[in-house]
C-alpha cells in the first residue's frame, strides 16, 4: 500500500565474500581463489573462477561485487588489446594495473570491486599489483576479500623472499585452504592460475583434494 515503509532487506547493503591472493617468484607469479559467490548468508555460485585473463600473461584477481568486477576486468581486456594492436607488442603489467586502477577510482561511487593485478612482461618480469579506489601499489605478494582477514598472520609468517614456483604454488594453496575454512563467504574448489615467460597454466583444485590442517 502506499505510504508503507519498504522492508529493511532491501535497502541494506548486500554483503559478499571471497578469498584471492597473489604472489611473485623469481621469473613469473601464482594467482589464486576459491569459487564460492555469496550474497549476505546465500551461496549463489558455488564454482565461479574469479581469475579472470586481461591479456595472454596478465590476469586478475576479482573480489567485491561479482558483476562490477567482471565489468572492469572486460573493460580493461579490450583496452589492451587495442593498446597492444597500437604498440606491436604484448602490454606491460603495470599498464593493466593502471587501468583497473584509474577505471575504479573513476567509478568509485557506482562500482564495488578490488583487483588484484598480476602478469608477467619482458621489462619487469613477475609482477603483482594491489588496486583499491585510487591505489597502485607493487607488492611481493598480496590477498583480498573477507577470507584475507583470517590469514594475514599465516602469510605474514610462511612468507619467504626467493621463493620457488612450486614452493609460492604450495603457499598459495595452504592459503586458500585456511582462509576457506573459516570464511563462511569463501569456499568450493581452489583456482590457480601460474605465468611466466613461456607458459599460462591453469589449474582447478577440489575441495577434497585442498590441504588439511590439526583442527580439520
Amino acid at each position: 500500500m502506499l505510504g508503507e515503509a519498504e522492508p529493511q532487506w532491501l535497502s541494506e547493503e548486500v554483503k559478499t565474500g571471497t578469498t584471492i591472493i597473489a604472489i611473485e617468484f623469481n621469473g613469473g607469479v601464482v594467482l589464486g581463489s576459491d569459487s564460492r559467490v555469496s550474497a549476505g548468508s546465500s551461496v549463489v555460485n558455488r564454482v565461479m573462477n574469479k581469475l579472470s585473463p586481461l591479456h595472454d600473461k596478465i590476469y586478475c584477481a576479482l573480489s567485491g561485487s561479482a558483476a562490477d568486477a567482471q565489468t572492469i576486468a572486460e573493460m580493461v581486456n579490450y583496452q589492451l588489446d587495442v593498446h597492444s594492436m597500437e604498440i606491436g607488442e604484448d602490454p606491460l603489467v603495470r599498464s593493466a594495473a593502471t587501468l583497473v586502477r584509474n577505471i575504479s577510482y573513476k567509478y568509485k561511487e557506482e562500482l564495488s570491486a578490488n583487483l588484484i593485478v598480476a602478469g608477467w612482461d619482458r621489462r619487469g618480469g613477475g609482477q603483482v599489483f594491489a588496486t583499491l579506489k585510487g591505489l597502485l601499489t607493487r607488492q611481493p605478494f598480496a590477498v583480498g576479500g573477507s577470507g584475507s582477514s583470517y590469514v594475514y598472520g599465516f602469510v605474514d609468517a610462511e612468507y619467504r623472499k626467493g621463493m620457488s614456483k612450486e614452493e609460492c604454488q604450495q603457499f598459495v594453496v595452504n592459503t586458500l585452504s585456511l582462509a576457506m575454512n573459516r570464511d563462511g563467504s569463501s569456499g568450493g574448489v581452489a583456482y590457480l592460475v601460474t605465468i611466466d615467460e613461456h607458459c599460462t597454466e591453469e589449474k582447478v583444485i577440489l575441495g577434497n583434494d585442498l590441504p588439511t590442517f590439526f583442527d580439520q
